[in-house]
């Protein structure tokens, strides 16, 4: 039988030269509609598939390799005598190489006001089942998706045949290519038919980077990143300076990221450990990072920092004068660019829509041994018609919207979590406690100010009395929590007594 390769590409990216080697080495190509005609056009000898299988391409296209005398020759076993005198009888040629990829259903759907027949047509349908069978017949067939694994293939035809061993990976890729495929699609439909949980879950990401390594360095890692651009995410900023991010990087400018949607006045948000360690919000950018900084410059240092303005000269001055491992703004100006580049090792991050909120259907994942826990992003901080005031005393206007203010940064804390604040600054925040009265106390004796008169937010209701109390010691002035505690009468009770205005919101931020 004559060596034959079967080509048909949506990305012809290196097709010519890789079927001009291919006819070097005795094959015959056989190819189909518009890869045919790339080959033709090259002036190189292919022949249509109509004529291996003797019926036309037919339904707009839709059936072209649907057909025996394709999948016969790529499915028989070279070893099996019996599969092989069938195809002597049926007058079939084996097919040795295919080279397909598929249609652009990814590229299809990107496009703005996409139409669902659209979609559909860009569903492949024969591409999928040609490399599903020469994959499954690996031992006998060499399998092509990938435009990067054409060179290894020729290297290895010029040393004398594809090794079991290259045939064997490109057989792993072929399934991995078909099952990203196919989840692109099963998720576009699912969207599109509003189910927000299905009883299969199945997941496309595609590899950003590899890690030097995890958490730790005895962990190794890598950066997956959503098969679609999500705008304001981490995965869209352009790094502009700076040593590749880290594991502990990217998860905890992640947390920045979240933190500062919440804003819309001029914010800075600094984290360290995914926490936020200093929040301010003021008139000009440079004016919220000296009161994020002096809330709290121990944790600063080594940290993170995001704003929601563009960094100018005057802020980039205030951050060279500390250590800081990254900054995601939406822009530089020139004149903090050539302030923040005398340091080698600050990263510095460009996220032009920062600001842009988690787009609907996107949900926040955890991975548990033997499991994972899907659920949607956290997007109620305060709601205006949900507010009960529960004390004797209302909170003023002033302190209400200091009250918003530290529900948005004690919702991005690590539950048990508690803030303090005042005129948009936070003073203290505690976090991560195993009970709310050591957060209280951590978020209170971390003030470097006095928090007379500030206000304390807290993610999750009161169970006893006791956190009034010590807010009541420490001058606070109102409080905003959930409510919800059998004992929520207690800490009514307390706040009255000690002339604290107190809400309650309603929804609970724990944050694990």
């Amino acid at each position: 039988m004559k060596k034959r390769a079967l080509i048909s590409v949506s990305d012809k990216t290196g097709i010519v030269d890789l079927a001009k080697s291919l006819i070097d080495f005795g094959y015959e190509i056989v190819s189909t509609g518009g890869t045919l005609k790339v080959l033709r056009d090259s002036d190189l000898d292919a022949i249509d598939i109509s004529d291996i299988t003797g019926f036309p391409e037919c339904l707009d296209g839709r059936v072209k390799t649907l057909h025996p005398n394709v999948h016969a020759g790529l499915l028989a076993m070279r070893g099996n005598a019996e599969h092989m005198s069938f195809l002597e009888k049926m007058n079939i040629n084996t097919i040795d190489i295919v080279v397909v990829n598929l249609y652009p259903f990814k590229q299809t759907i990107s496009k703005e006001g996409i139409e669902l027949q659209e979609a559909i047509e860009n569903i492949d349908i024969g591409g999928p089942t040609m490399l599903r069978s020469a994959a499954k017949n690996y031992q006998d067939v060499t399998v092509l998706v990938d435009p990067v694994d054409y060179k290894r293939v020729i290297a290895e035809l010029s040393d004398g045949g594809v090794t079991l061993e290259t045939k064997f990976y490109l057989m792993y890729k072929v399934y991995q290519h078909t099952a990203y495929y196919d989840t692109l699609i099963a998720d576009y439909l699912r969207k599109r038919n509003n189910i927000e949980y299905p009883d299969k879950l199945t997941l496309a990401f595609d590899k950003a980077q590899d890690m030097r390594y995890g958490e730790n360095p005895h962990q190794s890692a890598v950066f997956y990143k959503e098969p679609f651009e999500v705008a304001g995410s981490l995965s869209k900023a352009k790094q502009l300076h700076g040593k590749e991010l880290s594991y502990n990087n990217i998860n905890d400018a992640n947390g920045a990221l979240n933190l500062l949607k919440e804003f819309d006045e001029p914010t800075i948000v600094a984290c360290k450990h995914s926490n936020p360690c200093g929040v301010a919000s003021d008139k000009t950018i440079s004016k919220a990072f000296e009161k994020a900084n002096a809330s709290d410059p121990t944790s600063i240092f080594g940290g993170i920092i995001a704003a929601n303005r563009e960094i100018d000269k005057a802020t980039a001055e205030q951050i060279n004068k500390i250590f800081i491992e990254i900054v995601i703004a939406p822009s530089f100006s020139k004149e903090a660019m050539s302030i923040l580049t005398t340091k080698a090792n600050i990263r510095l991050l460009e996220l032009p829509d920062i600001a842009a909120a988690v787009p609907q259907g996107n949900y926040e994942m955890k991975k548990v041994l033997g499991g994972l826990l899907v659920q949607d992003f956290d997007r109620n901080v305060i709601d205006d018609d949900k507010i009960d005031i529960v004390t004797s005393l209302a909170p003023t206007d002033k302190q209400l919207e200091d009250l918003k203010f530290a529900m948005k940064v004690v919702k991005h804390t690590k539950s048990n979590a508690i803030v303090v604040a005042k005129d948009k600054v936070t003073l203290g925040i505690g976090g991560g406690q195993v009970n709310r009265i050591w957060a209280t106390g951590q978020a209170i004796d971390h003030s470097l100010t006095s928090t007379e008169g500030a206000v304390l937010a807290s993610d999750a209701f009161f169970p006893f009395d006791d956190c009034v109390e010590e807010a009541g010691k420490a001058g606070i002035s109102a409080i905003a929590q959930p409510g919800g505690s059998r004992n929520d009468k207690l800490s009514i009770d307390a706040c009255n007594r000690l002339g604290i205005a107190m809400i309650f919101t309603g929804d609970r931020h724990f944050k694990h």
